[in-house]
């Protein structure tokens, strides 16, 4: 790593220290879990004041490359699991496997239960009709990262109640052996703290931020087939959002007919949110 920096450019310092620190993250140089040098180093290595030190780290911390443990030092952060919040309709075992990771599913739960008022009005059926239940928790490199509650109409798929889930995509298994093609879906995103109980099974501190994507997913017909919450870790999880620009001219029916989302501005043409509509 060249410990230069240039003192006569009009870039900041911390900025140039900032890239410079990096590139070494992304050049490997760096593992997830290295010590990076410490503050009295970094001026050193840098010829700056710990102020200028010090914002660049913040940098590296804001976006999720670097980690400080009190007491430590500033440590290589482990890389966050990247998943497709909008592009298409995938469940996370195959977002995973797509992207070369060996996900690991323990389901902690799988029963038939009577529908409660919050689930039958996602589903589209009475209150205390029975749906299956399904509670999973998900592993990625043997690190628990996303905990996820389903709820699926019994009558849809009466099967899936014995069906080993460990070992299989949820999605692959309704179309396949219950002929229930998932067309379209809805989902919300939120920040939440996590609970004692989610905090134990994703192996965080309570209170941690957790990612909850609450979704509604839909035949062709427009039954509703699967309602899901699920839970994932804040510091192990990106999501990605794909923009899509619509011609000005673009009526509300055309988007629609298109697949593409409702909520976007017709002034610009740029879609602002995802096909994902508020379904309290």
């Amino acid at each position: 790593m060249s410990s230069q920096i240039d003192h006569e450019s009009y870039i900041p310092y911390y900025i140039q220290v900032r890239d410079v620190l990096h590139a070494r993250i992304q050049d490997g140089s760096w593992k997830p879990g290295d010590r990076l040098p410490n503050e009295t180093e970094l001026c050193e290595m840098f010829r700056v004041s710990r102020t200028v030190i010090r914002q660049a780290l913040d940098d590296l911390v804001h976006k999720g490359l670097v980690i400080r443990r009190k007491g430590k030092g500033s440590f290589i952060a482990e890389p966050k699991i990247r998943e497709g919040l909008f592009q298409k309709l995938t469940d996370f075992g195959q977002d995973m496997l797509e992207q070369g990771y060996v996900l690991v599913t323990q389901v902690l739960r799988q029963e038939a239960v009577p529908a409660s008022p919050e689930v039958a009005a996602y589903l589209h059926v009475e209150a205390d009709t029975q749906v299956i239940q399904i509670e999973q928790l998900r592993f990625v490199q043997d690190v628990p990262i996303q905990l996820v509650t389903t709820y699926i109409p019994y009558s849809l798929c009466p099967a899936l109640l014995v069906e080993d889930l460990s070992k299989q995509s949820l999605y692959a298994f309704l179309e396949q052996c219950c002929g229930l093609v998932i067309e379209h879906g809805h989902r919300r995103v939120e920040a939440v703290p996590a609970n004692e109980d989610e905090a134990r099974l994703l192996q965080v501190k309570e209170g941690s931020p957790l990612i909850s994507l609450n979704g509604v997913s839909f035949l062709r017909d427009g039954t509703p087939v699967e309602y899901y919450h699920a839970l994932h870790r804040g510091d192990r999880t990106r999501f990605e959002v794909e923009l899509v620009r619509v011609r000005e001219q673009a009526t509300e029916k055309d988007v629609l007919d298109e697949g593409l989302p409702q909520e976007l501005s017709l002034s610009s043409g740029l879609i602002l949110r995802s096909n994902d509509r508020d379904n309290t």
